[in-house]
């Protein structure tokens, strides 16, 4: 641990530190370009990509990276021009990434399953003229209408057949050609193979790291409404550099040769979430591993994919890695090359995580954080440390995390205490998109505040108790959701749960649990109740249970409360029962 931090006494995890950590590392402000150009000159011809079969080394991505550029500068993208990404994991995505920053340009991460509605406004409020997506139908076609309907003025398109391997190339337009879209030959349509076209020499563009925005990522952030998360390339950088060093501490077995360039990461998580763009593609490249893209996630793919291709790194969220814990020919794959697994994204059940590593033998480990610090904040130990069951773990080198009172902001609490929790750090946004307001709310006194309940101990590990607007106030208590749901866990017959608040004339609001039995088991409300009488207060206790078949979850696998309280309001609405 370096000096600085050993004379910081009021951080109680600096006690707790992995001993091969350094809370005080130096972290430059780089710009993010750095680096994919310090990969290439490292790892040159070893393979970087590997789409569904067909691998692109890291010379061959830096060189279609600067020819991007190239070509993004002649269509006039320059210093600040947004460009939006409505991709999903291809190499297309990640060379219209940098290729975009290296031109100069900031990019506006988007959601191929958003409504019209929400594309309509996160296009007019990012201000952006210029669109990068596949000649696939189904995103296409929403394109198309938003070129007829929003401030949008050209298409780039990428064809799904240039990515694929020998076969797969040619046989696609036959074969999907009902999937594939006509694309019109006009000047509001650009291939991204005319784009390269060129001699790959971008002019040079001078960035500030710690003003100029790398990633303008949308998000309800803790007030709600999307807004765009400013995140420069400091603080995409630092945020990579953090979860290397914590990753490349990590005491390994005799087995693992743990060199850089040695790794095989699987990124089925999709890359436009500020999660898998931080924890696959950066920190991928920062790693020097082989990232092998899935376009959505397949249960039976992953499967094969994982014991195929021998993944060593596989982040995740928590609803993964509970479908391959119930995947019914689980034995069938060998998964014993998964040596490191970051969950995210959504709380870790403890049942989860153990079922994993059994099956595995990897260390997984829960990570916390939010788009708006780019977005891993903590991480528990990945050495063979002691750890603390339900905690997100302790803060990134560089990191600050306090909890501060909910009924006075600007009070840090002893450890303890339970309030909101607080970051501080080099990965933390420059603030909301032209909204000053709410960018003040949540930015105070150099805190970002999560919106998120907490408590830390006194070794300083952090656990979650819920979020803010996720509290159920039932008969003038306060009920936190992720509780209920981590004693329902506890029953052997449960596969997923999600708890949440829903009106009630008496209580105010009420608990009810929306559960999803493991295939072949047989659970009544009744004998639920009577399993959780001695784990929950009354208060606590769910008056409402409703088995589903399934469970609504959001793009990237985190099971939807929203989604189920939408649907509860459009029942009451109706006037049908809830």
């Amino acid at each position: 641990m370096g000096e600085a931090a050993r004379t910081m006494p009021d951080y109680p995890w600096l006690a707790s530190y992995p001993p091969t950590v350094d809370w005080a590392m130096p972290i430059p402000a780089l710009p993010l370009t750095v680096l994919l150009d310090d990969a290439v000159e490292r790892h040159g011809d070893k393979p970087c990509l590997n789409f569904l079969g067909k691998r692109t080394s890291y010379r061959e991505l830096g060189r279609l990276v600067d020819q991007a550029a190239c070509g993004f500068q002649a269509i006039g993208v320059g210093k600040g021009t947004r460009v939006g990404l409505f991709l999903p994991n291809t190499p297309y995505y990640v060379i219209a990434f940098y290729g975009i920053l290296k031109a100069g340009g900031t990019v506006v991460n988007f959601n191929p399953l958003y409504a019209e509605r929400e594309l309509i406004h996160q296009i007019g409020d990012s201000d952006i003229d210029l669109m990068v997506t596949l000649d696939l139908k189904i995103l296409y076609d929403k394109m198309a209408r938003m070129l007829a309907e929003t401030r949008l003025k050209r298409l780039l398109i990428g064809r799904m057949a240039d990515i694929l391997p020998f076969p797969k190339n040619w046989l696609f337009p036959i074969a999907k050609r009902a999937e594939v879209a006509a694309i019109p030959r006009d000047d509001r349509h650009l291939f991204f193979a005319d784009l390269l076209a060129n001699d790959g020499r971008p002019a040079p563009v001078s960035i500030d790291p710690r003003a100029d925005v790398a990633v303008l990522q949308y998000t309800g952030g803790t007030t709600g409404v999307p807004k765009g998360a400013m995140l420069t390339h400091a603080n995409l950088y630092a945020n990579t550099m953090q979860c290397a060093a914590w990753y490349e501490a990590k005491e390994r077995r005799p087995t693992e040769s743990g060199e850089d360039g040695q790794e095989k990461l699987l990124g089925v998580l999709p890359l436009f979430h500020v999660f898998a763009m931080t924890a696959v593609m950066n920190f991928g490249l920062r790693m020097g591993a082989e990232i092998v893209l899935l376009p959505r996630f397949e249960l039976e793919q992953v499967m094969r994919t994982l014991a195929k291709e021998r993944i060593t790194l596989f982040p995740a969220v928590p609803t993964i890695y509970t479908a391959i814990n119930h995947h019914r020919s689980l034995k069938d794959y060998d998964l014993s090359s998964i040596r490191f697994c970051m969950s995210g994204g959504a709380p870790l059940p403890l049942e989860v995580k153990e079922a994993f590593e059994r099956t595995t033998g990897c260390t997984l480990v829960e990570g916390y954080g939010l788009s708006e610090c780019s977005p891993v904040a903590t991480v528990n130990p990945a050495v063979l440390h002691p750890t603390k069951k339900g905690s997100i773990g302790l803060p990134l080198p560089g990191t600050v995390v306090e909890i501060v009172s909910l009924d006075e902001p600007r009070r840090v609490l002893p450890p303890g205490e339970k309030g909101e929790v607080c970051i501080r750090g080099p990965q933390v946004m420059a603030g909301y998109w032209r909204r000053p307001a709410e960018t003040a709310q949540t930015l105070v006194d150099g805190r970002l505040h999560t919106g998120d309940v907490g408590i830390m101990d006194a070794d300083g590990y952090t656990t979650i108790v819920d979020r803010i607007k996720d509290m159920i106030l039932c008969s003038g208590f306060n009920v936190y959701p992720r509780n209920v749901e981590e004693a329902i866990y506890l029953h052997p017959a449960v596969a997923e749960c999600v708890v949440a608040g829903i009106p009630d004339e008496y209580r105010g609001q009420t608990v009810k649990a929306y559960v999803r039995l493991d295939e072949g088991r047989n659970l009544t409300a009744d004998e639920l109740v009577a399993f959780l009488k001695d784990k929950l207060s009354p208060i606590e206790m769910p008056k409402v249970v409703e088995f589903r078949r399934e469970l609504p979850k959001t793009m990237i696998g985190k099971l939807s409360r929203k989604a189920l309280l939408d649907e509860e309001g459009r029942k009451r609405s109706a006037g049908g029962p809830a």
